[in-house]
């Protein structure tokens, strides 16, 4: 049984890695599409390389993610937890995904985790330690200050750049801004592959540790070119409802502004990744980086009523993941 939980943890991780990158292709490229600064294929093959690289360069950050979250107990029960909660935040991307919302897949797993350990109390185990300090450092507060510093200094970033280019011809400022734009998608990707690489990276491993094939501390090598490989092929795949919905329906934004939101996310991704180790969602950063920059226009550009929608994603997202979370470890403690 160990050896069916751990295989079924495996293809569940790498179920989650390719959604991942399905989903969160948008963010790479919606802006480099919509503004024609990249052809859509160039823009996804793109996304994918960096994405690829930035969860191999990832590995030097997966420890120090772990090391913030609980730890998962051995044997069959902590195999179920998190085959439950990779279950759960897998198929609340796809409902967000055919809703055409950007959500958090970072969020979604870790209140997953939490979600599963809370079904693990009901049926009298002992609560794990640490789930409101998890639930806390890695879900809440990055959801309340990253999306609002994102659109601040979005708005913000506009006004020096527009000073820059103020006696610039409008056809030069967009085309140079184009070609910032191919550099700051494939930024964004990077960053991207940077966060959500350790994400899968440290389920599989917490899976291995828990089924007892590695030591605490091993890190074989397969297990993050399994996550690379998979966000890039997800990536390849990229979802377009996503996309279509960044770039057409929340904001209407010009080569300069699109080129200033992405490379704001990317540097917020950045300093998130290796400077205060915090998972920072690259959904949250770009989408309120552009409608941060889109509402730095002398036009309405940023549809109110989308973003309203999707912030209530990004609100619902731990709500419904915690009780997935529970629903599926119950669902799947009789394995145990």
């Amino acid at each position: 049984m160990i050896a069916f939980l751990l295989g079924a943890v495996i293809v569940s991780a790498a179920v989650f890695a390719f959604l991942n990158g399905f989903r969160d292709a948008s963010a790479a490229v919606a802006l480099s599409v919509r503004t024609r600064a990249l052809t859509a294929n160039v823009a996804v093959l793109l996304a994918a390389l960096f994405n690829c690289l930035g969860a191999l360069a990832s590995v030097a950050l997966t420890t120090i993610f772990a090391d913030k979250l609980f730890i998962v107990p051995n044997g069959k029960d902590g195999l179920i937890l998190l085959l439950a909660a990779l279950i759960s935040a897998s198929l609340w991307g796809i409902y967000l995904w055919w809703r055409g919302f950007p959500s958090s897949s970072t969020h979604a797993l870790i209140s997953s985790l939490v979600g599963a350990s809370l079904g693990s109390a009901v049926i009298g185990h002992r609560p794990l330690d640490g789930l409101t300090v998890t639930m806390w450092s890695l879900v809440v507060l990055p959801l309340l200050i990253s999306p609002l510093m994102a659109f601040v200094l979005g708005f913000a970033a506009v006004y020096p750049t527009s000073w820059a280019a103020r006696n610039m011809a409008p056809n030069r400022v967009n085309r140079r801004a184009r070609q910032l734009q191919s550099v700051a998608g494939a930024a964004v990707a990077f960053g991207h592959g940077l966060q959500d690489g350790q994400r899968t990276t440290a389920v599989v491993l917490f899976a291995l540790v828990a089924a007892g094939s590695i030591g605490a501390g091993e890190l074989p090598m397969w297990v993050p070119i399994f996550t690379a490989v998979l966000l890039a092929l997800g990536t390849l795949f990229g979802g377009w409802r996503i996309s279509y919905t960044l770039g057409h329906r929340l904001v209407r934004v010009d080569p300069m502004r699109g080129s200033v939101a992405q490379m704001l996310s990317a540097g917020l991704l950045f300093i998130g990744a290796m400077v205060l180790h915090m998972p920072l969602s690259t959904t949250h950063a770009v989408t309120a980086a552009i409608a941060g920059a889109g509402a730095n226009q002398r036009f309405a550009a940023t549809n109110g009523r989308v973003l309203i929608h999707i912030a209530r994603a990004w609100i619902a997202t731990p709500v419904v993941c915690l009780a997935l979370g529970a629903v599926f470890f119950l669902a799947l403690s009789p394995l145990a």
